[in-house]
């Protein structure tokens, strides 16, 4: 079967590895084109050519430092001088951190802070007039952590809240204009997340049967091509997700401050 967006091109963030790369793979076997953006160039080299020799698509590798000040701007530019405009823009770079807020480092939780929302909405709207032109569409990985406060991992899960809320705001806004944006929110994923947020041994990700990377990816992508607003992926996520409305917040709160827990 034909890939049906060939002559497409997507912007993929993060896609050095987990999530962002498995997003990348499946993009490609639907014919888009690539950009790939994170700060591991040699790693989005290698997949650029596996992808290119897979699927025959062209894929551009951009390094990318999204945690500072500069970088979306930056990023922006540069895809600018190589001449590529947009259809669709998947913001999946971030990162998380675990343990009390009174025990962490500020610089790393501005940095988080900086990653997961500024740099989102800066490549947003940086991007958005090329994507409106294009009726394209934005994907924006957020989290099952975005239905509730986290206590142990309290900033990550406000600004995995913020990119739920705001990509359903500006999903609302921009339907007249024909472009889609999804929120991908995945559980607990066989990504490297938890060991760069040293999170392993918390009751949330030890011993748990995770989905992989590219099960996520390929359930989002899916949403993304259907124009779905919000992509919770398992049930029992969605499930859980669900129930914390119906949940007092105080309850919420503690439940998920004993479910992280180290074990």
């Amino acid at each position: 079967m034909a890939a049906r967006s060939k002559g497409k091109t997507a912007l993929i963030t993060g896609a050095s590895s987990g999530i962002g790369k498995a997003l990348a793979a499946s993009f490609a076997a639907d014919g888009y084109d690539l950009v790939l953006a994170a700060r591991g160039v040699a790693r989005m080299e290698a997949l650029g050519a596996e992808l290119t020799a897979r699927h025959g698509v062209k894929v551009q590798v951009i390094g990318a430092d999204l945690e500072i000040a500069t970088g979306a701007k930056s990023l922006f530019d540069a895809v600018k001088a190589r001449g590529v405009t947009l259809d669709a823009l998947v913001n999946n770079a971030g990162y998380g951190t675990f343990g009390e807020f009174k025990d962490s480092d500020l610089d790393a939780q501005l940095g988080m802070m900086h990653l997961n929302m500024d740099a989102l909405v800066s490549l947003t709207r940086l991007f958005l007039p090329e994507l409106i032109a294009r009726k394209g569409g934005i994907l924006n990985v957020a989290s099952t952590a975005a239905f509730q406060p986290g206590p142990l991992m309290a900033v990550y899960y406000a600004t995995k809240a913020f990119v739920l809320f705001f990509s359903e705001a500006i999903g609302e806004e921009l339907a007249a204009d024909g472009v889609t944006v999804t929120a991908l929110c995945p559980g607990p994923t066989t990504s490297g997340f938890q060991e760069k947020a040293a999170a392993t041994d918390s009751a949330l990700f030890k011993g748990r049967r995770m989905p992989t990377s590219e099960d996520v990816a390929n359930y989002g992508f899916a949403a993304f091509q259907s124009g779905k607003r919000v992509a919770i992926h398992g049930f029992i996520n969605w499930l859980m997700a669900e129930s914390m409305r119906l949940t007092p917040r105080q309850v919420a709160t503690a439940l998920v401050m004993r479910i992280g827990r180290r074990v």
